[in-house]
């Protein structure tokens, strides 16, 4: 099994339908929505990504298949006048789970971050996901000290 990472590419194609294909895969999963991502949307989230100027996405290719995916947002610490990753989506595909794909993935984002010069990498994960958090922690990732909660506002 040779692992490898691969920035997203979203002006090929074979990136795209995996993207998507992986994104549907979490969406499907109980941590998700539980349900298939609707037909429409598949293109709406493409075109914004591409439009988006702080997206940067990473695949984890096995051999030739799409195994894993993180899409990013670039961001900017004022606090350490250096730039962050947050992670907003990460989705390893059910028929690559326990291999250490995710593990793979979070430290070659790392990697990544440390050469571009960035000051850290936040992402967000359900308070009930405790297979995430493992792995997350693995990884090096703790909880905010203090801790922190995840607010929106739905407009």
């Amino acid at each position: 099994m040779r692992k490898r990472i691969v920035q997203v590419d979203l002006n090929d194609r074979r990136h795209c339908d995996a993207l998507l294909r992986l994104l549907n895969d979490y969406m499907l999963d109980e941590m998700g929505i539980g349900e298939a991502m609707p037909t429409d949307l598949g293109p709406k989230i493409i075109n914004g990504l591409k439009n988006h100027p702080a997206y940067i996405g990473f695949f984890v290719c096995i051999d030739d298949n799409f195994a894993a995916l993180a899409n990013c947002n670039l961001n900017f610490s004022t606090w350490k006048a250096k730039p962050l990753i947050n992670i907003h989506d990460f989705i390893v595909c059910p028929n690559y789970r326990k291999l250490g794909v995710g593990l793979f993935l979070l430290n070659e984002i790392a990697v990544y971050a440390t050469e571009k010069g960035y000051y850290r990498i936040n992402l967000e994960v359900r308070n009930d996901n405790y297979k995430a958090q493992n792995l997350y922690r693995k990884a090096g990732f703790e909880e905010c000290n203090p801790p922190n909660y995840f607010w929106e506002k739905k407009l």
